[in-house]
């Protein structure tokens, strides 16, 4: 017996609602504090040296406690390693479309931070690019990594692609 279906029977509809509160452990509170006075931190893995951005409390590849003497202050510049054009809307990003995200591989780190790419032509977005953050006003800093706006292209030769091929 086949009948046509005309229109979907909705049997269950749940709003979903969900409330948390975030507490920061010590070594997030450590990055968030250094984003407060403009600050990247990373840590060093005592075990080979690697550097992790943003501050972790034990390294992720050994198992061992990072320690706190091991933050490293990086620079706020680095690597376009990829990045995506979105043409999607998002409710919660308030974001005029289309916007690039990015995975950025800032001088000194050992891994990427995503964020947002600004003041650059779709067209002109590739990978190796060098970058810099674009930070808000400092009297507008808060514990957030929202201090910085987006990176924007420094005027500077591409990266070689050996120096960021591991991180795609």
């Amino acid at each position: 017996m086949s009948e046509e279906v005309s229109e979907p029977i909705e049997v269950l509809r749940l709003p979903v609602e969900l409330e948390y509160q975030y507490t920061a452990g010590k070594s997030a509170s450590r990055f968030l504090r250094g984003l407060q006075q403009g600050k990247l931190l990373g840590q060093r893995c005592p075990v080979d040296g690697r550097v992790y951005f943003p501050t972790r409390g034990c390294c992720p590849q050994h198992g061992v406690p990072m320690a706190e003497e091991g933050s490293i202050e990086l620079p706020d510049v680095g690597t376009l390693v990829t990045y995506s054009i979105v043409r999607v809307p998002s409710a919660n990003i308030p974001l005029e479309l289309p916007y690039v995200t990015i995975q950025v591989l800032l001088d000194g780190a050992d891994t990427v931070m995503m964020h947002v790419l600004g003041e650059c032509e779709l067209e002109d977005v590739h990978m190796g690019m060098r970058l810099e953050a674009k930070w808000k006003p400092e009297e507008e800093w808060e514990t957030s990594v929202g201090n910085i706006l987006y990176f924007v292209p420094l005027d500077e030769p591409d990266a070689p692609y050996e120096s960021y091929k591991e991180h795609i």
